[in-house]
């Protein structure tokens, strides 16, 4: 991987595109925040920037390179409009974009997206079809569309304009924060950390570009490792979940990124607890992938100034609600007890006067008598509570075990 500090001049995208797209697109972004997060630094013992690229109208930075591209086409193309296959935020981004620029758009998404997002990006003026059941069915029939229709296809990330415009990121992270000597950004098809490479290497300094991917689709790990690892599963970061890097990205990715981390699904489910906790910041699994790279290899970021990417706010509530839920329950903070009791007056209230006394809030109880391998005076209760944290929840279960009860901890994710 990347060894030089300067970009190479055989690649498809140098620093003068970037600095032109930033130039073209500026005034029609969000220029997103560059802050330093302090208690996220002393978490992980590196100096912590966050690039609240959340913060964008669409909640993902994946507006930069759709808008690149959009100002980019000939009048003719525009009249004709453009296409895209995607069920996520590029669709939304270009569809956003395209409207305001009086493009006709059409995106083609799988039958099975969620209608939330197919809502959405009808609510930014695009025509969306619904075709096939994978991402690949999509795009085939996106292509089918160009081909029959004129219009215009626009890649997520394949595709120069769209990496150049996705570079625009670093440009105004290394303008607000000019002690990074770190970027850690998160690798789907490629095009983000390809464009922010690009600036990283023209920066006349030294600066690490350290990618991050999920364990379940380390597709971009495997292509420049020679490894063969699976790529498929259910992924909290679903904005990275690509089988197949870019042929563009790959190249650049391979010439200018120093190193790619794998991250699993526990450390991202950490990581958007912790945004949300600390930074008081919605972010989606995708967008927590950096935070989530200095939370599982603390000894790689250890001591830098790093430069962290929050590329995405697009989450579902009722996700987020059980990430959270989980995180408390990991922490000690949340737990279920099973007792078995006395079917008899009292046993309950028994149960309950040890809570009281240990200062622990009942949230709720469950009783089962039926589907129990206990004698039928006898039954199984489950208490879901509240504590202050591991130590507390260890100090209850002491309680309870000292007045007689059989307690164990109902084990979590």
């Amino acid at each position: 991987m990347a060894t030089q500090y300067a970009t190479d001049p055989a690649l498809p995208v140098s620093i003068d595109d970037v600095r032109a797209a930033h130039a073209r697109i500026g005034d029609m972004i969000v220029r997103t925040p560059t802050l330093i997060s302090r208690t996220l630094s002393k978490l992980t013992g590196a100096t912590v920037y966050l690039k609240f690229e959340n913060l964008q109208f669409t909640a993902a930075y994946k507006e930069r390179g759709a808008l690149n591209t959009l100002m980019l086409l000939s009048e003719e193309a525009k009249q004709k409009g453009v296409i895209a296959a995607s069920a996520g935020n590029h669709a939304q981004g270009l569809a956003y974009h395209a409207n305001r620029l009086g493009v006709p758009a059409t995106i083609v998404m799988p039958k099975n997206t969620p209608i939330v997002k197919v809502v959405q990006t009808q609510g930014h003026g695009a025509d969306v079809i619904l075709e096939g059941d994978t991402f690949d069915a999509a795009y085939a029939h996106a292509r089918l569309l160009e081909a029959e229709r004129g219009f215009t296809f626009i890649h997520p990330f394949d595709d120069p304009r769209v990496i150049a415009g996705q570079g625009t990121v670093a440009v105004e992270m290394l303008a607000d924060a000019p002690d990074i000597d770190m970027l850690v950004v998160p690798i789907g098809g490629g095009g983000l950390v390809s464009g922010m490479a690009t600036v990283a290497r023209a920066a006349g300094r030294p600066i690490e570009v350290v990618g991050v991917e999920a364990e379940l689709y380390p597709s971009m790990y495997n292509r420049l490792n020679g490894t063969d690892m699976p790529c498929a599963g259910d992924t909290l970061a679903e904005g990275i979940a690509v089988k197949e890097p870019g042929r563009i990205t790959s190249q650049m990715v391979r010439a200018l990124v120093d190193d790619i981390v794998l991250v699993s699904e526990r450390s991202l489910e950490e990581a958007v607890s912790l945004l949300l906790q600390i930074e008081k910041t919605v972010v989606e699994g995708a967008g927590a992938a950096g935070l989530a790279a200095l939370l599982a290899h603390p000894e790689r970021f250890r001591g830098k100034t790093v430069g962290v990417v929050l590329c995405g706010g697009n989450i579902d509530t009722r996700l987020l609600a059980n990430v959270l839920l989980r995180d408390l329950a990991r922490s000690g903070r949340l737990a279920r007890l099973r007792l078995r009791l006395q079917d008899q007056p009292g046993a309950l209230f028994n149960v309950a006067r040890i809570f009281d006394q240990e200062r622990v809030n009942i949230i709720e109880v469950y009783h089962q008598r039926v589907f129990t391998t206990l004698p039928a005076k006898g039954l199984v209760t489950d208490i879901e509570c509240e504590t202050r944290d591991r130590a507390h929840l260890d100090q209850l279960i002491a309680a309870l075990t000292t007045a007689g009860f059989d307690v164990k901890a109902v084990e979590h994710a």
